[in-house]
């Protein structure tokens, strides 16, 4: 048998900034402070940085933050597309770098300022990527329009309503609800707020959608016998993978045969082949929710469920805490922030330190997912 990533890394610290509607400081200031955070919590030197991983929408780059943290010489360096679809492939490429010998210390950050700055679709001067020409020139501006037609097909095809969108909404809401870091702290949600919520983009309404937030996060990767080391309790990286399936067109999907098996479908193929465990062995999971309707889909994709059934797994509060299977611990996309996802990997780990504000008894093994829809990719991690 080939070489594995399996444990042969882990996550040694987190940090993240607040999060705002609007900050003040820079992306590269919120970065950096992100960056030392996570350093600090591992007990790690920032001179001892010698490999960075952050995705290609990240408008700060490896360069100045090397410099910025005084980090010594780097000998690895990546980016990843596909903005959320990005974020768990960040910590796969440190830890195949690492496990690999060609770096020590990696560091995997996202910091963004889009509660407070532009959106990117609403730039008329770019020309049209090719799949953009396939769908602006009829009405799909938004990443919403684009997932609000898969969702509507999901619900034709599926029976899917709007009352199983809600289910994740709501759990999403209550975990926030228990986390004073959350946007959404302290501000519950009810099924009318929800029903008679205004559409973004029918049929998803505001709380089918995630935020916009300011903030930064990061984490430090390290090998097992360092991690053990370290100031924290380590969180191994049991399996990764990366996902982009044949003939795909972003979010829409308009060349597969089948438009619902997205992305996740080919990650998990190659997450669970590479793991010593399975769906079934997953104690809490971090599921990429830009728009509610990815987590049935994604449900479906990583193997809780089968074909067509993961709007109804979403019933009888099995997404909340004591649920089949607790969801976005911290609030999610949906209701902690929105940060492509980062967010996600550090609450993944959280909850296998016992340390998250929504715990899950005994937590021993969580999934993470990044962007369903685009070119996507996931984490198992363990403790």
């Amino acid at each position: 048998m080939g070489a594995t990533l399996k444990d042969a890394t882990a996550i040694a610290g987190i940090g993240q900034t607040p999060f705002a509607k609007r900050l003040e400081e820079s992306e590269k200031t919120l970065a950096c402070r992100a960056i030392l955070a996570a350093l600090d919590d591992a007990g790690i030197a920032p001179a001892e940085v010698d490999a960075f991983a952050s995705y290609t929408m990240e408008e700060t780059d490896e360069v100045e933050i090397a410099k910025a943290i005084g980090a010594g010489d780097v000998t690895h360096f990546s980016k990843v597309g596909y903005g959320g679809g990005g974020s768990c492939a960040t910590v796969a490429h440190l830890a195949a770098a690492i496990a690999t010998g060609q770096a020590h210390v990696g560091v995997a950050w996202r910091s963004r300022k889009r509660g407070s700055g532009p959106r990117p679709w609403k730039n008329t001067q770019v020309q049209l990527a090719t799949p953009g020409q396939w769908t602006r020139p009829f009405g799909l501006l938004r990443p919403a329009d684009e997932i609000g037609m898969l969702a509507r097909r999901y619900m034709h095809e599926y029976g899917a309503t709007r009352d199983h969108f809600f289910n994740v909404a709501l759990a999403c809401r209550n975990r926030a609800n228990q986390n004073p870091a959350a946007m959404m702290y302290e501000r519950p949600l009810t099924r009318e707020m929800y029903m008679t919520a205004r559409w973004i983009s029918e049929p998803l309404c505001l709380f089918d959608n995630c935020l916009e937030t300011d903030g930064a996060l990061a984490c430090v990767v390290v090998s097992a016998a360092r991690a053990r080391d370290c100031r924290r309790r380590p969180v191994y990286v049991h399996s990764a993978a990366q996902g982009l399936p044949a003939q795909h067109h972003g979010m829409v999907n308009y060349w597969n045969d089948d438009p619902l098996s997205g992305p996740a479908w080919t990650a998990a193929r190659q997450l669970w082949k590479n793991a010593d465990l399975g769906p079934q062995d997953v104690d809490v999971a971090q599921i990429y929710d830009a728009f509610t309707p990815l987590i049935p889909l994604s449900l479906e994709g990583y193997g809780f469920c089968g074909r067509g059934e993961g709007a109804a797994f979403t019933e009888g509060g099995a997404l909340e805490t004591g649920g089949r299977l607790p969801l976005n611990t911290a609030g999610g996309g949906l209701s902690e922030a929105y940060v492509h996802g980062f967010n996600l990997i550090t609450e993944g780990v959280k909850q296998l330190r016992g340390a998250s504000t929504a715990q899950v008894p005994g937590a021993a093994t969580c999934l993470v997912t990044a962007g369903e829809g685009v070119p996507t990719s996931a984490l198992l991690l363990r403790s």
